[in-house]
C-alpha cells in the first residue's frame, strides 16, 4: 500500500512541486519515499536537478518484501519502463511462473514486480489477470505511453488533471493540487452541490474542476507525444454461471489476503459482514490473527461485547479500541486525511479504529462489500417497493424547504425516474433543502453521474449502480482514506472480483433473501446460538448530538457566511445560519446533515488555504 504520484510537461517544473506532491501522500506511505524525474527527452535527471519535465513520486508502505529493492518507482531491467504503484494484488504466483520461464528472474518477492513484468509479457492486458486491489501507473518509454488504472471495485483512489499538454496523476486531491496552475485551482459547483446530495463527491468529479477523478474498473491512457488522453473501462462484472462452490471461492479469497511479510488482524464489529471474514479465518486455521473493534461504551450503538463474544467463541486474541468523547483537538487532522470534502458520520470512529489498530498490526482484514452484494441495505427493499411508477416520473418542480419532512420527500421522488430517485434513499441535503439552503438557486444534475443500462432485473440494477457510485465512492473511499491516514492497510475479502462474480452467478433466490444475507449463515458454522443473524441490524454510528453541542459547536458560529464564501456560490449565508439554528433549537434529525455543511466549511477552507501556498 503506497501513495502514488506523477507529471508529464512539455515545460521545466521546479522540483519542490513534485516534493510537495509527496509531502501530501507521505502518511499513506511512511517507510521510504522517492523521486524518479526526466528531462524533456526522458533522460534521468540528477537527484539535485533544480526543474523536471517528467516525474513519479511515490511514498512507499512496506508489506509485501520490505527491502529497499522493492521501492518505488521500479524499472525494467532495461530502464525504459516503469512502474508506480498502490494497492496489493494476490495469487500471481502462477503468472510469474510462466513469465520467469520466458525471461530473466525476478529481483524481488514483491508483487509491483510481478505487474511491472506482466505488463512486459502481456501489455496492458495484464489488468485482466490481477486480482486484488491497485491504483496503478505504468510508464512505457518504448511506446511514449503511459498508462493509469483502478480496480475492478474502486478499493484504491486514482485523480488526474489536464492542463494543455501538461499531465498530472496522483493517489489524492491534496497530492495533484501542486501541479494545478494557480488560474485553475477553482472550486466546481456541481462537485459542491453533488456533495450537498450524496454527502461525497462521485467520480469523474472532484470537489477541483480541474482535478478528475478516474472511475473504478477504468484506465487511462496519456500519450506523450500527442498529449492526448483516454479514459475507457476494461471490465464489468460478469457472472460466473454454474460455480455454486461460492464458499470455496470465498475462502480462497481469505486466504491470499492472509499473506503478509508485516503482522496482519481484522476488523470485528458485531454484524454478519466481518463476522463472516473471523469464521473464514478460523475455518482456515488462523485463529492468530488478532480481531479489533471499535467501542462506544454506554451507548445503544456499542458492538463491542458481541464482537468479543465472537472472538472468544474462535479462539481469537481481541482488542476493544474505544472511540473518544472528544474530538474537538483531531477533528482539522480528520477532515485532512479525507482529502476533500466527505461527510460519512462513521469515518470518524473509523479514523480513530484505524489510528489504535496501526499500533500492533499493518494490515487488516474488513467486511466491506456484504451490503451491496446481498442487498442488505433497508432502502433496497423500501426503493422495491415503489417499482410500480417505474414506467413514469411527475413532472414536478421540487419544493423549496428548510426541512425533509414525508411530502417533501415524495415530491422530490415523483419528480425523478424509479431508477434516478434511488439516490434519494441515501442522501445527504434532499433536492428541496439544497435549493432552499442555495436561495432558491436552480439545481445541477446532481444525481449520481455513472448509471446502469436499463433491464428488467431491478435488483440488478440497483446493484450497479451502488457497484458504480455509492460502494466505490463512500464505503470505499472512507475505508481507504482512513485506513492509510495511519499507515494501515485495509483488505476486503467479500469484494474479491472473482468472488463477486460468483455470487452475481447464484440464482436470485441463494442470493437475495428474507433477511437478507442467510446464504452466508453456512459460512459461521463455528458461532452455533451467537447467531448474528439475530442481533440487530446497528450500523457504525457515532455519538453525533454530543459532537454537534459540545466539542464542535463553536465550529458551528458563523458558518453560513464562511460557506457563502467559499462554495462556488451554492449556498445562501442567512438560510445557511438559519438551518443551523433549527438544529441547535432542537431538531435533532438535522444533525447529519449539519455535520455535512461543518464539513464543508472546514475542508474548503483547508483546501482554500492549499490553493493559495501551493
Amino acid at each position: 500500500m503506497c501513495g502514488i504520484a506523477g507529471f508529464f510537461s512539455t515545460t521545466p517544473l521546479l522540483r519542490p512541486i513534485a516534493e510537495r506532491m509527496q509531502k501530501a501522500l507521505r502518511p499513506r506511505g511512511p517507510d521510504a519515499q522517492h523521486i524518479v524525474g526526466w528531462n524533456a527527452a526522458f533522460e534521468r535527471a540528477n537527484d539535485e536537478a533544480p526543474a523536471l519535465f517528467n516525474a513519479l513520486v511515490h511514498t512507499r508502505l512496506s508489506i509485501i518484501d520490505p527491502r529497499p529493492e522493492a521501492d518505488q518507482p521500479m524499472a525494467n531491467d532495461a530502464g525504459d519502463v516503469w512502474i508506480c504503484y498502490n494497492g496489493e494484488v494476490y495469487g500471481w504466483q502462477n503468472d510469474a511462473a510462466t513469465i520467469k520461464a520466458a525471461g530473466p528472474p525476478f529481483h524481488t518477492r514483491s508483487d509491483t514486480e510481478f505487474i511491472l513484468r506482466a505488463y512486459e509479457h502481456w501489455g496492458i492486458g495484464c489488468l485482466q489477470r490481477l486480482r486484488g486491489m491497485f491504483a496503478l501507473a505504468l510508464l512505457d518509454l518504448r511506446a511514449g505511453k503511459l498508462w493509469l488504472a483502478r480496480d475492478r471495485m474502486g478499493l484504491k483512489p486514482l485523480v488526474y488533471t489536464v492542463d494543455g499538454d501538461r499531465f498530472a496523476f496522483g493517489s489524492t486531491v491534496r497530492s495533484v493540487l501542486p501541479f494545478v496552475p494557480a488560474r485553475a485551482r477553482g472550486f466546481s459547483a456541481d462537485a459542491i452541490d453533488a456533495y450537498l446530495a450524496h454527502r461525497y463527491i462521485p467520480a469523474p468529479l472532484t470537489v477541483f474542476g480541474a482535478i478528475r477523478r478516474l472511475p473504478n474498473g477504468h484506465m487511462l491512457s496519456f500519450d506523450l507525444k500527442t498529449r492526448e488522453v483516454d479514459v475507457r473501462p476494461y471490465w464489468a462484472p460478469c457472472p460466473r454461471q454454474g460455480q455454486s462452490d461460492w464458499l470455496a471461492t470465498l475462502d480462497d479469497a481469505v486466504r491470499i489476503r492472509t499473506v503478509a511479510d508485516r503482522p496482519v488482524g481484522v476488523f470485528l464489529s458485531g454484524g454478519i459482514d466481518s463476522s463472516v471474514i473471523a469464521c473464514r479465518l478460523a475455518a482456515l486455521g488462523r485463529t492468530d490473527l488478532q480481531a479489533f473493534t471499535a467501542s462506544f461504551p454506554g451507548t445503544p450503538f456499542d458492538e463491542a461485547d458481541d464482537a468479543a463474544l465472537t472472538a472468544a467463541t474462535l479462539g481469537a486474541p481481541h482488542r476493544r479500541v474505544i472511540i473518544v468523547p472528544t474530538i474537538r483537538d483531531d477533528f482539522g487532522r480528520i477532515v485532512a486525511d479525507l482529502d476533500e470534502p466527505f461527510a460519512d458520520p462513521s469515518s470518524i470512529p473509523t479514523w480513530y479504529l484505524a489510528r489504535a489498530t496501526t499500533e500492533h498490526v499493518k494490515v487488516v482484514l474488513g467486511g466491506d462489500g456484504g451490503d451491496e452484494l446481498f442487498a442488505g441495505y433497508k432502502r433496497i427493499a423500501k426503493h422495491l417497493r415503489t417499482r410500480w411508477r417505474r414506467p413514469f416520473k411527475v413532472p414536478l418542480p421540487f419544493l423549496p424547504t428548510r426541512g425533509d419532512g414525508g411530502f417533501a420527500k415524495l415530491l422530490a421522488e415523483l419528480a425523478l425516474s424509479w431508477r434516478d430517485a434511488y439516490v434519494l434513499r441515501f442522501s445527504g441535503l434532499s433536492p428541496g433543502q439544497r435549493r432552499w439552503l442555495g436561495g432558491e438557486s436552480e439545481l445541477s444534475r446532481a444525481q449520481w453521474w455513472r448509471m446502469p443500462d436499463d433491464g428488467d432485473d431491478l435488483l440488478a440494477q440497483l446493484f450497479e449502480i451502488d457497484r458504480l457510485n455509492y460502494l466505490p465512492e463512500y464505503i470505499l473511499r472512507k475505508a481507504d482514506l482512513c485506513t492509510m491516514a495511519h499507515g494501515l492497510e485495509l483488505r476486503a475479502p467479500l469484494l474479491d472480483h472473482v468472488f463477486v462474480e460468483t455470487v452475481l452467478g447464484l440464482p436470485p433466490a441463494k442470493r437475495y433473501t428474507h433477511p437478507p444475507k442467510m446464504l452466508l449463515r453456512a459460512a459461521m458454522p463455528q458461532l452455533g446460538a451467537l447467531d448474528p443473524f439475530a442481533r440487530k441490524k446497528r450500523g457504525f454510528n457515532p455519538p453525533l448530538a454530543a459532537w454537534l453541542r459540545g466539542d464542535l459547536a463553536e465550529r458551528l458560529d458563523g458558518v453560513g457566511s464562511r460557506l457563502a464564501a467559499r462554495a462556488a456560490g451554492r449556498l445562501d449565508a442567512a438560510r445557511v445560519d438559519r438551518f443551523v439554528a433549527y438544529y441547535r433549537n432542537g431538531e435533532e434529525r438535522l444533525g447529519e446533515q449539519v455535520l455535512q455543511l461543518l464539513f464543508l466549511d472546514a475542508s474548503l477552507a483547508q483546501l482554500n488555504d492549499l490553493a493559495c501556498a501551493c
